[in-house]
């Protein structure tokens, strides 16, 4: 079994779990996740299986699409909903639409983020929630992350209470994290935050639509349907520019070689070359041989 079974990860299961419980229902070891999604978030993890697990990077660099609760009056200490509160404004509260409109706005776009310390960021090798785990506070980077758009999805015109809430739809780059725009978009607002829920609805080119729970994947596979389900490894490389491997080149490339630079490679990061219309190897420029380009990533012809 070869491809990408695009799964729809339920609340209360690590993105190990969802592999560990694949490997026991496909009968097969080479099988890879996508980007780790919290216990406590449901929503869109592709599953790579076999030569798929090749590609599995290119998922998880993919851009992202969510859909969370934010709620505004408390704060805690993993960011959501989980943590225990460590700041509470009990005051009543009143934003307008357009004031709300204009913090998303603002955080729309390239934005500065300092990871959660219950997140899996390493810092000096460590993975920072072992740290709060014990109490350690450390310094964290802070990294830039880029918000491609921020829809709100309650139409009301007033939010008002002691706490409020409302739904947003974020398109983001790879790394961002939402709790902590939920937190940054209290703090444009002045008070403490945190996100109250979270779905993530689209993984690359993976959407909700497409995704089988894993009772769905058993069910299939028990009658024989779960291979029409599975997507072709090329699905995960769509953003990248797919070549027709010309005769001349086929040996050559077949066999990895490191080659004369591609006209394309110009202006693209990486291409893909095909035969017959599958992926057979992902070729970038070399990293010190200036006009040469050099294998990525390799895949058999006769998958």
């Amino acid at each position: 079994m070869e491809g990408i079974l695009p799964l729809w990860k339920e609340k209360g299961m690590t993105s190990h779990d969802c592999v560990f419980k694949l490997r026991k229902i496909l009968g097969m070891k080479r099988i890879g996740h996508t980007g780790t999604l919290d216990p406590s978030v449901e929503g869109v993890l592709p599953i790579c299986l076999g030569q798929a697990t090749k590609v599995a990077e290119y998922v998880t660099d993919a851009g992202k699409e969510y859909i969370a609760t934010v709620s505004i009056g408390a704060s805690t200490e993993t960011e959501d909903a989980d943590g225990a509160v460590v700041e509470s404004d009990e005051t009543f509260k009143r934003v307008t639409r357009k004031e709300l409109l204009t913090v998303l706005q603002r955080l729309t776009g390239e934005i500065t983020q300092i990871p959660p310390m219950y997140s899996a960021v390493k810092v000096n090798g460590k993975r920072l929630y072992e740290y709060a785990r014990k109490g350690i506070e450390v310094e964290r980077p802070s990294r830039k992350v880029h918000i491609y758009e921020i829809e709100l999805l309650d139409d009301a015109e007033f939010f008002e209470g002691e706490e409020l809430q409302f739904s947003i739809r974020i398109a983001c780059g790879k790394g961002t994290y939402i709790r902590t725009l939920s937190v940054q978009i209290g703090e444009q607002l002045g008070y403490p935050a945190h996100m109250k829920n979270l779905v993530r609805t689209a993984s690359g080119n993976f959407v909700q639509q497409d995704c089988m729970t894993l009772a769905e994947v058993v069910e299939r596979k028990e009658n024989g349907q779960l291979n029409n389900f599975i997507r072709p490894l090329e699905d995960a490389l769509i953003d990248f520019t797919f070549v027709p491997l010309e005769e001349d080149l086929y040996d050559k490339i077949m066999n990895g070689q490191v080659l004369p630079q591609h006209k394309l490679l110009l202006q693209n990061d990486v291409i893909v070359f095909t035969h017959k219309d599958k992926a057979v190897a992902i070729y970038r420029n070399h990293p010190t041989k200036e006009g040469l380009m050099k294998p990525e990533k390799m895949f058999p012809v006769n998958r």
